[in-house]
């Protein structure tokens, strides 16, 4: 019993560390972020320096979405594209030993957002209150979406929040952005990101025809050779997203493509708003208490 006590506390250790160091990175980058900046340059940034606080790497890649871009958007390698007065989702992910820290915010260059960046804000804030031992994420999600709608905006019915795991940023429980009837009871000790997307659109998003993030969902055989080169580039990465401007494999597109259609790689498209709306996002981890929640990326 001592030896279970103690391994739970170093995990919550882990998930600590990894939190505080995403807190400082996401401090850091909020600040370089500027019209005329390269989205390049952010996200290599993020990812490096990550590793220089003492986290084991990133929990995923960094992910820079703009105005109707909701998630799943990051640099290809190479890409000069830089910030013009845009809307900017900057969610982060870093990990120690594949225990998960995950927040994001929105930067609005324009000035012309306020309400937009408060709304999701505001949904977080409302959730991360809501949160205790016994509550459901119903319950949650109906706080969520209250807050949301306060700002006579829509929350992006089709995203939600989730649990996380070692080595895994997206796990049960889902948490959603909108009412439903029924969710899960959490419990001290379970461990969720909260992540409220707000938009002026239709509240729903859509794959766009961009895809530069994949992750490892299954173990085959290939025998391609380009396939199982990949296949060992990728194995440090476990079952963590990657970025296909990180990887150096020849044929990497056609061994990608290999992967995918064997359903040993996943891929995320980047999500667009389905009505050009403008999207917000705000996120946090939060370890679930008796009487409340513990944020670690706070």
């Amino acid at each position: 019993m001592a030896d279970k006590v103690k391994e739970i506390e170093e995990i919550v250790e882990k998930y600590l560390k990894a939190g505080k160091i995403l807190s400082q990175v996401r401090s850091e980058a909020k600040d370089r972020i500027k019209v005329g900046v390269s989205l390049l340059e952010i996200a290599e940034f993020v990812e490096n320096r990550a590793v220089e606080l003492g986290a084991d790497g990133s929990a995923f890649p960094c992910n820079i979405s703009r105005n109707d871009e909701a998630a799943h958007a990051t640099p290809f390698a190479g890409e000069e594209t830089v910030f013009g007065e845009d809307v900017i989702k900057l969610d982060l992910g870093v990990h120690v030993d594949g225990y998960i820290a995950d927040s994001a915010i929105t930067i609005d260059l324009s000035g012309k957002y306020t309400e937009l960046v408060n709304a999701s804000k505001d949904a977080l804030d409302a959730a991360i209150d809501t949160v205790k031992n016994g509550v459901s994420t119903a319950d949650i999600a109906a706080a969520i979406e209250d807050a949301i709608l306060a700002h006579d905006l829509k929350p992006v019915g089709n995203l939600t929040g989730h649990g996380l795991a070692q080595y895994l940023p997206h796990a049960p429980p889902s948490v959603p952005n909108k009412r439903v009837t029924s969710g899960v009871v959490l419990r001290t000790g379970d461990i969720i990101a909260i992540e409220p997307f707000a938009t002026d659109g239709a509240g729903k998003v859509v794959d766009g025809s961009l895809t530069e993030i994949f992750q490892v969902v299954n173990k085959k055989p290939v025998r391609l050779p380009a396939a199982r080169a990949l296949l060992k580039e990728l194995a440090p990465y476990r079952t963590l997203p990657f970025a296909k401007r990180w990887l150096k494999t020849p044929q990497l597109d056609f061994a990608l493509i290999q992967l995918e259609r064997s359903g040993i790689v996943h891929s995320y498209p980047v999500l667009k708003e389905v009505a050009g709306g403008m999207v917000s996002q705000a996120e946090h981890t939060v370890i679930v208490t008796e009487d409340g929640c513990q944020v670690t990326t706070k």
